[in-house]
């Protein structure tokens, strides 16, 4: 029996299998890229890390750069403990800050958070990620700390989804550099830094916020804070 290609059911069921096929190959690709995808992660967060001590690194060259200046990498607890034997996924390099701060299951005293040491100009630096929430979606970063324990030496930040010209420009080099200098703690103390919209950013403990962008401004205020407080408990034992 001929098939009628113009009736409703042809239609329907040729549909039906070209829905099919299409998410199987789709979901093959995505297994099948996932191993790169992954790569491509963890070789974005190394030159992240990287940039934040101000060396430079591309994806050809950043798997090299960070064993050539990163030295150790370790994970301490909210209260400032190094954590021993943890499983790989939760390593300092593995671990998923941005899920752990999204996942309301765990709570704030069970979250972990990851060290690097850097050895720059024959200095040792401190490494620490940071993340919180801009306008429109996660925010994140690193700060470098000398080895003083308190003043910063680098910042680096990212975001997902916010404003091109507005929130977005926390990750531009004129908004990174105003954090070198200022400080986590004096006298063993925990200071906080403001991101200020009024023009006094030079001012300690200052910098100026972005134009236009107040929101994530104030989003990487509160992420730099809440998580170097976290470190200076740490820092404070050494």
């Amino acid at each position: 029996m001929a098939i009628n290609k113009d009736s409703n059911g042809y239609t329907f069921g040729f549909s039906i299998v070209l829905v099919i096929v299409v998410g199987v190959v789709l979901s093959s690709l995505a297994i099948g890229l996932k191993p790169r995808i992954k790569a491509n992660e963890a070789v974005k967060k190394k030159m992240d890390i990287l940039a934040a001590i101000g060396v430079e690194s591309s994806r050809k060259n950043g798997e090299k750069l960070y064993a050539e200046y990163v030295t150790d990498s370790y994970v301490i607890s909210a209260e400032g403990e190094v954590v021993e034997n943890l499983p790989e996924e939760k390593t300092a390099i593995k671990l998923d800050i941005q899920n752990q701060f999204r996942d309301k299951k765990i709570a704030k005293q069970d979250r972990l958070y990851p060290v690097f040491e850097a050895e720059l100009d024959g200095n040792k630096v401190f490494v620490l990620p940071v993340v919180g929430k801009g306008l429109w979606g996660p925010i994140w970063g690193y700060l470098a700390l000398a080895d003083d324990y308190q003043t910063i030496v680098g910042a680096s930040f990212d975001h997902k989804g916010e404003t091109p010209g507005l929130g977005a420009e926390i990750k531009q080099s004129f908004f990174e550099k105003q954090f070198k200098n200022e400080k986590i703690s004096k006298g063993g103390e925990f200071v906080e830094i403001q991101v200020v919209q009024n023009g006094t950013g030079t001012e300690d403990q200052k910098v100026d916020g972005i134009t236009g962008g107040t929101i994530t401004s104030k989003g990487v205020e509160e992420m730099v804070n809440r998580t170097m407080k976290v470190y200076q408990k740490y820092f404070s034992k050494k």
